[in-house]
């Protein structure tokens, strides 16, 4: 059985394939059409259920093809039920995709203490504990964030990108900001993950999102990378509740 991921960001849509819970397909685009969906269906006829998750309305077309072209849609919402326990307070608050990184990570890693970093746009600390439980975390400014608030809050700071932090002591405006950012941003991540593996033993530490090679660098002796920890925890809700279906329907 082969599966369709589809996750609809703010800027671009990414698209995965799972066959029985392994990655063999994964792309970005900025618009997931239907001659998308012929394709697949044209190179891979297995594709029986699909998923989609979306930081935006969900659209009609999309909708009405989906559902067309495939025997099992999931429209992913706070309702949806899953394969752990949420004890997130405000669920329909809670962006889908920590929820499906947390499920991931748990899919990796069941019945274990896991933190999952998703350094991207956001900065985003999430734990799922040794009980199956997602237990929320944090949020803070991402990397080029950073950047550019120094630069649209001020009158006179330039707008930088990242790169590598010189002296201890910087001369320089280029270097103070570029310093003061990374280095600033390095120290939060160390102190998160002290704060969490003081909570929980035996902390498992996945990184993931845009800026995960620069982080994964830093933290190399203390993590497991995985670039595509959401699409796996949104293929993990995916086959849950197809189960669940087929079971109801194996019972009329």
């Amino acid at each position: 059985m082969i599966n369709l991921i589809i996750d609809i960001g703010n800027t671009r849509t990414k698209v995965a394939l799972f066959n029985n819970g392994e990655l063999i397909l994964s792309f970005p685009t900025f618009d997931f059409t239907e001659t998308d969906i012929n394709v697949l269906k044209e190179e891979h006829r297995e594709i029986e259920a699909a998923i989609v998750s979306t930081t935006k309305k969900y659209p009609g077309e999309l909708i009405d093809l989906l559902k067309k072209n495939f025997e099992f849609v999931l429209f992913l919402d706070h309702e949806t039920p899953l394969p752990i326990e949420n004890c997130y307070e405000t669920p329909e608050t809670l962006g889908k995709d920590r929820l499906a990184a947390a499920i991931g990570a748990n899919k990796l890693f069941p019945k274990q203490n896991v933190l999952v970093i998703d350094a991207g746009t956001a900065v985003t600390y999430d734990l799922v504990n040794d009980q199956d439980q997602y237990l929320g975390g944090f949020i803070t400014p991402g990397l080029t964030m950073r950047f550019k608030a120094l630069n649209q809050f001020t009158s006179q700071l330039p707008l930088l990108e990242p790169g590598t932090p010189k002296t201890f002591f910087n001369k320089n405006t280029t270097d103070a900001i570029i310093g003061g950012v990374q280095l600033g941003l390095e120290g939060e991540l160390i102190r998160m993950i002290d704060h969490f593996s003081v909570n929980k033993s035996e902390l498992k530490l996945i990184l993931t999102g845009g800026d995960v090679n620069y982080f994964g660098k830093l933290l190399k002796n203390h993590n497991f990378v995985c670039p595509e920890i959401t699409q796996l925890g949104l293929n993990t809700i995916l086959e849950f509740n197809y189960t669940r279906s087929y079971n109801r329907q194996s019972k009329c």
